[in-house]
């Protein structure tokens, strides 16, 4: 076993007129990942070589963007968080919904706002909406990546007990809510799961087949491979993820009627399931054409 390391959720804490500010790690990965994003982005529509005519959109249009994306991620990660995972609690505090800095952010509620952000912001500049969407999915694993490790530095989304010699010791309900306890309760760091697949090694794939293949040549080919490894990388990950507490309450019908009736399906999971079948039909697509 591996004890957990003794790291701050806060990168540091500054105190003005006698009030506490923190910058969390989480923050700092949200905010990291979107100016990243933006750099490639800016970097690819300026190399005509990477697209088979002009490419998509300005560089200036990429500032633009940036603005929609960050009000998509934040605005969907949230609504998701509350719609898919906790609706129970919000339903009976509203108010918790505007809290944002008590925790709480989906990923398939992120994506799905960035998607809508992405297609207004495509109406109203005139860009094509495939290509578009192959260079957001290029960057997208950057985000994944530092977001997955942040949640590994707040000691939260951990895996299920295991005596694999690299579990972890999580502090807190992590360590006390194990089957046959005697001491201690390793468990799956499954964020590191998910940052090594879904973001570092999805994010090489992705870099090689658009620099070195030249698949931003072919629209939505790009966003097709995003889908499909996602959602693999997430749905093999969830095996050893251990199901959100409110997923299987009973607050939540669908989610026992999904867990507990013969499916043993998480909400990850479920959510997962639309967007392989998405980014098989946009690869096909990409193929044919």
């Amino acid at each position: 076993m591996i004890a957990f390391p003794d790291i701050s959720p806060n990168l540091f804490e500054i105190e003005i007129l006698g009030r506490e500010f923190a910058l969390r790690w989480y923050a700092l990965a949200y905010i990291t990942g979107l100016v990243a994003g933006w750099w490639i982005i800016v970097r690819a529509v300026k190399t005509p070589a990477l697209w088979a005519e002009d490419p998509p959109m300005r560089p200036e249009q990429v500032e633009r963007l940036l603005t929609w994306i960050i009000v998509g991620v934040i605005l969907g990660g949230r609504l998701g968080y509350v719609l898919f995972y906790d609706f129970s609690t919000f339903r009976a505090d509203p108010a918790a919904i505007f809290r944002v800095w008590e925790g709480g952010m989906a990923f398939h509620g992120g994506f799905a706002g960035v998607v809508v952000a992405g297609l207004l912001f495509c109406r109203r500049e005139g860009i094509p909406m495939l290509s578009m969407g192959d260079l957001l999915a290029l960057v997208a694993p950057i985000g994944l990546m530092l977001g997955r490790l942040a949640n590994f530095v707040n000691a939260e989304l951990w895996g299920r007990p295991t005596d694999l010699p690299w579990g972890v010791i999580f502090p807190g309900a992590a360590a006390q809510n194990c089957p046959n306890l005697v001491e201690l309760c390793a468990r799956h760091p499954s964020q590191l799961y998910e940052a090594a697949l879904e973001g570092l090694l999805l994010g090489l794939v992705l870099l090689w087949l658009a620099l070195g293949r030249g698949w931003l040549k072919r629209p939505g080919a790009i966003m097709g491979v995003f889908l499909i490894g996602y959602g693999l990388a997430r749905f093999a990950v969830e095996f050893v993820r251990q199901p959100d507490a409110q997923f299987v309450s009973e607050g939540n019908p669908v989610g026992l009627a999904l867990h507990w009736a013969g499916w043993g399906l998480t909400m990850g999971q479920v959510l997962t399931l639309p967007m392989l079948a998405a980014g098989l039909w946009f690869s096909l697509r990409a193929k044919a054409k």
